[in-house]
């Protein structure tokens, strides 16, 4: 019967190192998960950084272009802003060629009276704010023969002074 005794020890020791081994293993495949799982996690925190530094340079990125964009739009309204006082002035200064054109229309129709203007051999002159107009007061004044109105052009806009 000692064998017998013997035997379920031995048989007994066997599962106790089968159960060993299958401790082992399992404790060797989860060190291994473990492992694995802090790996997934470094590189997924790797690409997350990753990603902060392409966004904070994106960010950046676009911050520039609406600083750009910001300035260029204020010189654009500084450049209309000019171009809308020169389009002032010109308006103004067409709408005062047009008054002195219809003034020297009726002046031709009324007998080339002068009417206020100082002669000096033969001209007449006025003065508008900003310049001097000289005209002949000969019958054949080529100022008195246009009978249109002066019109404005956008191409008058192009010139600097």
């Amino acid at each position: 019967m000692a064998s017998s005794s013997g035997n379920s020890m031995s048989n007994s020791g066997s599962e106790e190192d089968l159960h060993n081994q299958r401790k082992r293993k399992r404790m060797e495949s989860n060190r291994e998960s473990a492992r694995r799982s802090r790996m997934r996690k470094q590189k997924h925190l790797d690409e997350l950084m990753e990603q902060v530094t392409q966004l904070v340079k994106d960010n950046n990125q676009i911050l520039t272009t609406i600083n750009f964009t910001t300035q260029h739009y204020i010189n654009m309204e500084a450049e209309n802003s000019v171009l809308r006082a020169q389009m002032m002035e010109l308006s103004q200064r067409l709408e005062s060629l047009n008054e002195i054109l219809n003034y020297l229309n009726s002046g031709t129709n009324s007998n080339n009276s002068n009417d206020g203007f100082e002669t000096s051999e033969g001209f007449e002159t006025t003065s508008d704010e900003s310049f001097t107009t000289i005209i002949s007061n000969h019958n054949n004044n080529p100022f008195v023969i246009m009978n249109q109105p002066i019109m404005a052009s956008s191409d008058l806009m192009m010139f600097q002074y």
